[in-house]
């Protein structure tokens, strides 16, 4: 994905502006078309929200190999990948979901708080570092089944995350679910933790329709500080 260039599904509201944006990240390995049913959710939750399922940076790499003519992508190499490495990995592809993330704003003139970045594994993992090397230019950040690259030294104070994780996840384990919760409340960040018990590495129904109930009730941080601040 050159930066600033979209490529992938989109799925428009049927009539009238654009009110709120919606980008999901695939995992590795994976390619937009698997998060349709994920979006199909949301189209239903939110009718005036565009949802756009971009394509991943980089072809799937197979043993450090790249196979352009593979539909299969990823946001970066996991090859060899350890956990000295990742947030520099993680870093690396930051520039281009950045740009796409303003691009798509400017393109539907939607503000940054009335977006999001929903990310599955590694998805999750990049919308997770976006909400801390871009605070504030998204509002929301859903993160099934992801995890930090490197756990924060600060709590972004303008996005607010919702960690969602199945507790049998063997891919990428719960503990890291649990561990970006209680670093984000220690940092006072704005942060909330659903785990579905006999669910694996997989947007399960339950965490589908958890994700939904928190961005349509959840009341971001921020605007209860300005409402004390404000009595």
């Amino acid at each position: 994905m050159d930066e600033g260039i979209f490529s992938g599904i989109e799925i428009l509201p049927e009539a009238g502006p654009v009110r709120q944006l919606f980008i999901l990240l695939h995992g590795v390995g994976a390619g937009a078309p698997d998060l349709v049913p994920l979006a199909n959710k949301l189209r239903d939750a939110f009718p005036n929200a565009a949802l756009l399922l971009p394509d991943g940076t980089f072809p799937f790499d197979r043993g450090g190999r790249f196979d352009s003519g593979d539909i299969r992508r990823q946001w970066f190499s996991v090859s060899a990948v350890t956990e000295g490495n990742r947030a520099e990995r993680v870093a690396g592809a930051m520039p281009a979901l950045h740009a796409m993330v303003r691009d798509a704003q400017n393109r539907f003139k939607v503000l940054q708080s009335d977006s999001a970045l929903v990310g599955f594994s590694q998805g999750a993992i990049m919308a997770l570092e976006f909400s801390v090397a871009h605070d504030g230019h998204v509002g929301r950040v859903v993160a099934f089944s992801g995890r930090f690259a490197k756990l924060p030294e600060a709590a972004p104070e303008f996005t607010t995350l919702h960690l969602l994780h199945g507790e049998d996840d063997q891919v990428i384990p719960v503990e890291h679910a649990h561990a970006a919760y209680e670093r984000l409340m220690q940092l006072q960040g704005d942060a909330t933790l659903d785990i579905a018990s006999s669910v694996g590495h997989e947007i399960h129904a339950v965490l589908a329709e958890r994700a939904i109930h928190r961005l349509q009730t959840c009341i971001p941080l921020r605007s209860w500080k300005q409402a004390l601040k404000g009595a």
